[in-house]
């Protein structure tokens, strides 16, 4: 991460003000119609908008038509990957953190479900499901996904009530590739920046962080995380991370109870 701060400050000369515009001005949108607007898509508005403005405007900004060509108008046919000892031994630590952030933020987002609709998840079903829809994905050259807290929180409060919503979504982004991928060469970069802004902020949880500083263990496995994966990278932090957890959860067996 310190590097990436110092490649960015040489950058600075480089800044591209339309860019930086657009980047700014969608996520303050998207905040400003989740406030007032709930209900309303703010991060397709505010992307369709820059969009919009930048094509109408002849803005000098990088789109996703300029700088990748689009996106394919269809699925791919599924494949293996290239599958060999020394690739295996590279991805295992990548995809070990991935699972298990993937396993913790889903069941997470259940609970958080659970906590607005009234109803109970299942978590064993749902981790299941997921391992299989992200290796079925990765035959046809998709990524590695995972429920989020704040995409389902704002599912639920525009009137989502059962798994068949997920479902929609899932169609809706099938119908899009392969009806209007053609659109997505007009979305400037920038404008994507701006979301994944406004998505890391919804993802902080702030009022969490402070309240698990509270105690001096979950204080030291918390900060040895979050330190480690800003300075060196996620895997680290998160193996700092549970080696700390399991480190103190050990010290605590140990320790006997009072009045034992």
């Amino acid at each position: 991460m310190v590097p990436k701060f110092i490649a960015l400050g040489h950058a600075l000369p480089t800044l591209n003000p339309a860019a930086l515009a657009i980047g700014a001005g969608v996520a303050a949108l998207i905040f400003t119609l989740r406030r007032w607007k709930p209900s309303w898509p703010g991060m397709l508005i505010a992307v369709a908008a820059a969009s919009v403005l930048a094509w109408l405007g002849h803005l000098d900004v990088a789109t996703i038509g300029s700088r990748f060509g689009g996106i394919p108008h269809g699925l791919p046919a599924p494949r293996l990957p290239e599958i060999t000892p020394q690739l295996l031994r590279q991805v295992f630590p990548t995809a070990l953190s991935f699972t298990l952030l993937g396993g913790i933020e889903s069941l997470l987002s259940a609970k958080v479900a659970d906590s607005m609709t009234g109803r109970m998840h299942r978590s064993n079903m749902e981790l299941v499901a997921q391992g299989f829809a992200n290796v079925a994905s990765a035959l046809f050259g998709g990524i590695s996904v995972t429920g989020t807290i704040a995409r389902t929180a704002t599912n639920i409060r525009a009137g989502a009530a059962s798994p068949f919503s997920g479902m929609l979504h899932a169609a809706f982004l099938l119908l899009f590739m392969l009806v209007a991928a053609p659109l997505a060469s007009f979305v400037p970069l920038a404008a994507l920046a701006g979301v994944l802004v406004v998505v890391s902020w919804n993802m902080a949880e702030k009022g969490e962080f402070w309240r698990l500083l509270k105690n001096w263990r979950t204080a030291a496995v918390l900060l040895a995380t979050f330190s480690l994966t800003l300075l060196k990278d996620l895997t680290a932090g998160i193996v700092a991370g549970c080696a700390l957890a399991a480190l103190f959860a050990l010290i605590h067996r140990g320790v006997p109870e009072e009045g034992a």
